[in-house]
């Protein structure tokens, strides 16, 4: 059975960065029936914070990524203890005794001297009085022992991967403080629940090739994996600057559809059009990780907002019924005010603004120029209840009396009725407005 997972750090909000990956994690398990994992890594006590738990499942239900299990870092302590053991009995895990300063310094000299910053394994050569003598001053630091050997993936977007582990550093498991680190948790994690694909960022494919090594050294099998580009900004630049403001929270709460954001970001960065989806059985259809590109990935909010708004235009009725009547409109008046605004809508929250013109008529007076126009119209409007052929037949009439046409005969109109320059088709709108109508 395919099983993805996601597993994000609550030290913060989801970013439309995290999403992606966390969609495309979905998608593959829905396509083939299978099964997503949402993990929480809260491995990070200090920093850490059940808040941010509450905003992650929050912001995924708002999108509709459900997930069919949960797991929490923060209960396995003891089974990333008996892997240590595993891998400390098999002499692939080592204790390292240089503090974060001394690290530096060899790092900087490596550099210098025109080498590439690999630790140089120097805790290997201690003798055991040396280890003894350092554990009573400081606390060690665990690494995992690298076989120094090509390792080989073929990933799922990028093709037949290498990764020479003789060109990177054995990765730290456990910081001198005690804290288990992604590295070691994510493989146990991954092992344990039974992941089968993992899709994550361009910037892990290094650390890929290490944590496969560590699968196999605690005798599991890899997933595949899938590493997707990263996003910048539209002119290129990096994002990781902007995504507090593109975080999915305010994405939410400035009403942006949460269909258009999943559509957008299933298309992004692939081959494939990014097409308006008003269902997530379209999206999870049309979905294909082959697809997708090497290169960065170029997101501009402004194209969200474009592509939200043709979103919520094409949706139907059904799917906007109750969150009409969240604006207050009355269920009466739903669908034939959906079919009248829902094409010039940008945003949900207009249809709210919309309905308070039709119940209580647009307030406020024409502008004087167009006064004595909008006074001598009214006298010819039919009585309510109106139609829908209502406002041909009534400009019709204003047109004959007046000698008015286009836009010096409907705009004044449009204008008394709604106080909108623009909006509806008012053939449509017209029978929904049961307030007062303006007179001049």
């Amino acid at each position: 059975m395919t099983v993805t997972r996601f597993a994000p750090s609550p030290t913060g909000l989801l970013h439309v960065g995290n999403l992606r990956t966390a969609l495309m994690n979905w998608l593959i398990a829905r396509k083939a029936g299978g099964v997503f994992l949402l993990r929480i890594d809260d491995t990070d006590a200090e920093r850490s914070e059940e808040h941010f738990v509450d905003a992650i499942r929050r912001d995924l239900e708002w999108l509709g990524l459900t997930w069919d299990r949960e797991e929490r870092q923060s209960t396995r302590a003891d089974r990333y203890a008996e892997a240590t053991a595993q891998l400390r009995t098999a002499a692939r895990a080592y204790e390292c005794f240089e503090t974060p300063l001394e690290l530096e310094l060899k790092r900087k000299k490596q550099l210098a001297m025109g080498r590439p910053p690999v630790y140089d394994r120097a805790a290997l050569v201690l003798t055991n009085a040396e280890r003894e003598e350092l554990r009573a001053s400081r606390n060690p630091h665990l690494r995992f022992l690298l076989e120094h050997q090509e390792i080989r993936w073929d990933d799922l977007i990028r093709g037949l991967q290498k990764v020479d582990a003789a060109s990177i550093s054995d990765p730290v498991l456990i910081k001198a403080d005690g804290q288990l680190l992604y590295t070691l948790a994510s493989v146990v994690d991954d092992a344990d629940f039974g992941v089968t694909h993992i899709v994550r960022g361009a910037d892990h494919v290094t650390n890929t090739g290490a944590q496969i090594q560590i699968f196999k050294a605690l005798g599991a099998r890899a997933p595949a994996f899938a590493h997707h580009s990263l996003l910048t900004g539209p002119g290129g630049e990096s994002l990781s600057k902007r995504l507090g403001s593109l975080s999915l929270t305010e994405l939410r709460e400035s009403g942006v559809e949460p269909m258009a954001v999943l559509a957008f970001l299933a298309r992004l960065g692939s081959s494939q059009p990014i097409d308006v989806v008003t269902t997530t059985d379209a999206l999870i259809e049309g979905f294909d990780i082959s697809s997708f590109g090497l290169a960065p990935t170029r997101f501009d909010p402004e194209e969200l907002w474009l592509h939200s708004a043709k979103t919520l235009r094409a949706l139907p009725f059904e799917a906007v019924a109750e969150r009409l009547a969240e604006q207050g409109v009355p269920a009466e008046a739903r669908a034939a005010f959906w079919t009248a605004i829902g094409p010039n809508l940008n945003r949900m929250t207009e249809a709210a603004d919309w309905w308070r013109i039709c119940a209580s008529g647009p307030g406020g007076a024409p502008p004087p120029e167009d006064a004595d126009f909008v006074e001598q119209a009214f006298a010819l409007l039919p009585p309510k209840p109106w139609n829908g052929e209502t406002w041909s037949q009534w400009t019709a009439e204003v047109r004959r009396a007046t000698g008015r046409k286009g836009r010096g005969l409907f705009l004044p109109l449009r204008r008394a009725l709604t106080g909108r320059d623009h909006g509806p088709d008012m053939a449509a709108l017209m029978p929904l407005i049961t307030g007062p109508r303006q007179r001049a």
